[in-house]
């Protein structure tokens, strides 16, 4: 018998479109594949040779729970060098990619009812992770094109007292936003009045275009309550690795330690020996320039291709992520997505993944080739014709 804490629970949206995608491509067909959020591009030469240097090693065995210590201390350091965080090794524990990290911070600190407050559209597994933590999810929204941005009042007007989490996600996923000062500013504040936690998932804090990334824990009076959330997987292509870490309080942090001693007892050995080599070797940066820069002549490409098409979108200020309002094609996002892929070959993510209000939209991956963009614009130019 499968436990009640599952109902509900779906399987991961993102996955399940791009677990067809590929199974229609092994029966020959030519799809173009816009859904998952995996870089196209290989892990640097250099990790890959660290890792194969510890394997050689021996280092095939397990680490400390928490982490080869140098690696803590290499993340602790970088934190310091670009926030001014003061952080310690202690206070760092790697994880299994960042998804794992996320998953521990709400089974650390969720009781059953406690609830989670997130910020629609938002990553599909964070409502998925806090049920199955025995939580419970209350939405409130930031769409621009409705004008909504995240305010202390929309915060005020979902509150509840079996609150105990807000969860933000900047460069967000799925929409490519970056979070205001202000916003941010805005989300600290009612964090203290009301004595939340807040889960701050920084994962794409690196892929951004133009704008100034600010780590939620820097605000005043936030690093005691924050669970920083990054990873190595967006940053240096390294998504099969699964390197994550979290930054929290003593008391979270400890007991998210405990979820990983008694899950996954720790992060792959030779793995950790990669991510340390990718801080530090200067390599790693001008592999990330010449990324990003790549990622936002993408951008560009997909978001003017698409307004062309009729289809509005906000232009992505990080992550590589267009979430497209498909409403004025005469769609849902389910149809649209079905639809292009049934007849296109085209895959997407039908926006529903992403929150109660979002089922009007699509969710484009520009992880992929400028040739796959070009491909997929025309073939929807071809299914929008007439509409």
């Amino acid at each position: 018998m499968v436990s009640r804490r599952f109902s509900g629970v779906k399987e991961s949206a993102t996955l399940k479109m791009g677990k067809l995608a590929k199974e229609l491509r092994a029966q020959g067909k030519p799809v173009v594949d816009f859904t998952l959020g995996e870089p196209d591009f290989d892990t640097p030469s250099h990790i890959c040779e660290a890792a194969k240097r510890a394997l050689d090693e021996g280092r095939t065995h397990y680490t400390q729970a928490a982490g080869i210590p140098e690696l803590r201390g290499e993340i602790a350091a970088r934190l310091g060098e670009e926030y001014g965080l003061d952080v310690r090794a202690d206070d760092v524990l790697v994880t299994p990619g960042a998804k794992h990290a996320i998953y521990e911070a709400f089974m650390a600190t969720l009781d059953a009812g406690d609830a989670v407050i997130l910020v629609e559209p938002a990553w599909v597994s964070y409502a998925a992770a806090a049920q199955l933590a025995s939580g419970e999810v209350v939405w409130t929204k930031r769409f621009a094109d409705r004008g909504e941005k995240v305010t202390y009042e929309c915060l005020e007007k979902v509150f509840t007292p079996k609150a105990k989490l807000i969860v933000i996600n900047s460069p967000n996923n799925p929409v490519g936003y970056v979070l205001s000062k202000k916003e941010l500013e805005e989300v600290a504040e009612f964090a203290k009045d009301k004595d939340l936690l807040v889960l701050s998932d920084e994962i794409y804090s690196k892929i951004i275009y133009g704008r100034e990334h600010i780590c939620f824990a820097t605000l005043e009076g936030m690093a005691e309550r924050t669970i920083l959330v990054d990873g190595f997987s967006k940053t240096y292509a390294m998504t099969g690795w699964r390197i994550g870490y979290a930054v929290a309080p003593p008391e979270i942090l400890n007991a998210m330690l405990k979820v990983q001693q008694h899950s996954v007892t720790c992060a792959t050995s030779f793995a950790q020996f990669g991510a340390l080599a990718a801080l530090r070797d200067e390599r790693s940066r001008e592999s990330l320039r010449e990324m990003v820069a790549e990622f936002r002549r993408r951008r560009d490409l997909i978001v003017e291709g698409l307004q062309k098409l009729g289809l509005h979108c906000e232009r992505p200020e990080g992550a590589f992520y267009v979430f497209v309002n498909v409403e004025t094609a005469g769609m849902d996002g389910m149809t649209f997505a079905e639809k292009s892929l049934r007849e296109l070959y085209v895959a997407t993510t039908p926006g529903s993944a992403f929150g109660p209000s979002c089922s009007g939209y699509v969710r484009f991956s520009y992880a992929t080739s400028t040739e796959s963009i070009k491909e997929g614009l025309q073939r929807l130019e071809r299914m929008l014709e007439g509409v």
